[in-house]
């Protein structure tokens, strides 16, 4: 990990870093997606059945690509009862929060007889994608449905990859089922987003995707956006603390690694106003490092993406958290609060001493499905109206078109529209008669 003064030097090289992370960045696994998702969308099933028997080295077909109820069952029996409770009380946090999101339709009327409204319709139909292996997060479950769950969504079907014995991951079975999820199917890769974006013979297309993955995933849900939804195009994990000289030393150095410990190319960055702190944190990383069971992965992600950077000032440190836009912003000073105003980019702000990150990931209620690599600056954290869609509503009296009619028609003529201005012209035609 390095300790750096910052400068618009250092502050250019780190952003360009940063972005060698972007899934934009791999050009060479691009082709390899189009080839599966070509494969998937010309072959259906079939094509579905090899690519897991190449990547996941499971036999799946038809007899049991589906999740039983059995299965899930068996689930529940591998599955601590404590976690199950656990889980049962992240949901409800989790609803409570994401209901206070929910829009309703509105309309406005005007005694002329104009009527204009929003209607809101939930999708009908959403996939979400659930990684397998070490990287199969219950969380992330309950992360991706409930927020449907809460919109409104009828029918949400769920794709995950199989143990090579064909099994899931008991604990992803679980907060499946504890979430609400219509439907799980054995698939994995850029091969279950091309049969969600698509449809096969088992398993069905859907409205919109969601959820995270591996690169191929990542690339595979840019490639099939436009077919369908998505939630966004995420990239590796990642944290940014802005302390000062009252922050506790600790509590920083355990909150970074708690991010580095995801994979090699998770972010994990210190911006401080006090050289003495930056220095002791350094110091308790290596310490605690030490013990930690993902001490590699560790290693390797501070090495290439983790950065202690001493800031002049808060100011200068508070810019800086704003053009790195990272997916989580702890603020560790003496104002939190105050700091908190100045953030205009940042997946989601946890302020405070005892406000850490896994707070979020877990238990809080706030979506943990977040912008990462700068996209904080234009994208937010999933939510309700992720699953939402949005439709006008307009309607006018005879009366209330009479008094505009002619503005209407100037304008389409503007534009060299005259079939425009005709559809309103020939509404006030004199031998035009009202019904």
């Amino acid at each position: 990990m390095k300790i750096l003064k910052l400068t618009e030097d250092t502050k250019k090289d780190i952003a360009q870093n940063l972005l060698k992370r972007s899934p934009n960045q791999y050009r060479q696994q691009e082709q390899a997606v189009a080839t599966i998702i070509k494969e998937v969308r010309d072959k259906g099933d079939e094509a579905v059945f090899a690519f897991t028997r190449k990547f996941d080295h499971a036999e799946i077909g038809v007899h049991n690509i589906r999740v039983t109820e059995q299965e899930i069952q068996a689930a529940y029996k591998e599955i601590a009862p404590e976690t199950v409770e656990v889980i049962r009380k992240a949901m409800a946090n989790i609803e409570r929060f994401h209901e206070k999101q929910k829009q309703r339709s509105w309309f406005d009327t005007e005694e002329n007889g104009i009527l204009l409204g929003q209607k809101v319709t939930p999708l009908a139909r959403v996939g979400v994608y659930v990684p397998g292996g070490k990287a199969a997060y219950p969380s992330s479950v309950l992360m991706n449905v409930l927020p449907a769950k809460v919109a409104g969504v009828k029918r949400i079907v769920m794709t995950t990859p199989p143990m090579a014995d064909g099994s899931v991951y008991a604990g992803t079975l679980v907060a499946a089922k504890e979430a609400g999820v219509t439907e799980i199917y054995k698939a994995g890769g850029a091969q279950a987003i091309a049969a969600l974006a698509f449809g096969t013979e088992s398993i069905p297309k859907v409205d919109k995707i969601v959820g995270p993955g591996n690169i191929y995933v990542a690339l595979a849900k840019k490639a099939v956006y436009g077919n369908v939804s998505i939630d966004s195009v995420a990239g590796p994990s990642e944290i940014l603390v802005l302390a000062d000289e009252t922050a506790n030393k600790r509590f920083v150095a355990a909150d970074l690694l708690s991010q580095a410990e995801h994979d090699e190319l998770a972010s994990a960055i210190l911006i401080t106003t006090s050289e003495e702190l930056g220095n002791a944190v350094l110091e308790e990383i290596e310490r605690m490092t030490e013990t930690l069971s993902r001490k590699q992965i560790i290693e390797k992600s501070l090495k290439q993406y983790g950065y202690i950077l001493i800031a002049k000032d808060v100011k200068e440190a508070v810019e800086t958290a704003n053009e790195i836009a990272s997916e989580h912003l702890e603020i560790m000073m003496k104002d939190p609060y105050e700091v908190m105003t100045m953030i205009q980019n940042a997946g989601a702000i946890f302020i405070g001493d005892h406000s850490m990150e896994p707070l979020g990931d877990y238990f809080a209620g706030p979506n943990h499905i977040l912008p990462t690599n700068g996209t904080a600056k234009f994208f937010s954290p999933l939510s309700v109206d992720d699953f939402m869609k949005k439709s006008s509503i307009i309607s006018y009296s005879r009366e209330a078109l009479e008094a505009v009619h002619k503005d209407i028609e100037t304008f389409a003529k503007a534009e060299g529209l005259s079939a425009h201005a005709a559809s309103v012209a020939v509404r006030f035609e004199t031998d035009t008669k009202e019904e």
